[in-house]
C-alpha cells in the first residue's frame, strides 16, 4: 500500500472516530454541527499525529516529480536528435 492511501485513510479514520464520539454524545446540538467539529478535531489531530506519514507522501511526490521530470527531459532530447549526439560521444567524466 502506497504512503499517500495509507495516509488518507488514516485521515478518514481520524475523522469517523471523532465524529462518532460526538455524535453519540448526548448534547443538543445539530448533526451536522457536530460533524463540522469532528472535521476540526480530527484536521488538528491529524496534524499532529500523522506528521510521519505526511513527510513519506511528500517523499513518494517529489520523487515523482523528479521522475516525471526526467523522462520529459529526455523526451525532448530524442525529439531534438540530441540522444544520437549523446550516444555517439563517449562518456566524458568532470
Amino acid at each position: 500500500m502506497t504512503p499517500l492511501v495509507k495516509y488518507s485513510l488514516a485521515r478518514l479514520g481520524l475523522f469517523v472516530i471523532a465524529a462518532a464520539a460526538l455524535l453519540l454524545m448526548p448534547v443538543p446540538i445539530d448533526p451536522l454541527l457536530k460533524l463540522m467539529i469532528a472535521l476540526l478535531v480530527s484536521a488538528l489531530a491529524g496534524y499532529f499525529l500523522l506528521s510521519r506519514m505526511r513527510v513519506q507522501v511528500g517523499e513518494q511526490v517529489a520523487g515523482a516529480m523528479e521522475r516525471r521530470v526526467e523522462r520529459k527531459e529526455r523526451l525532448r532530447s530524442a525529439l531534438s536528435g540530441e540522444d544520437d549526439k549523446e550516444a555517439a560521444k563517449p562518456d566524458e567524466k568532470p
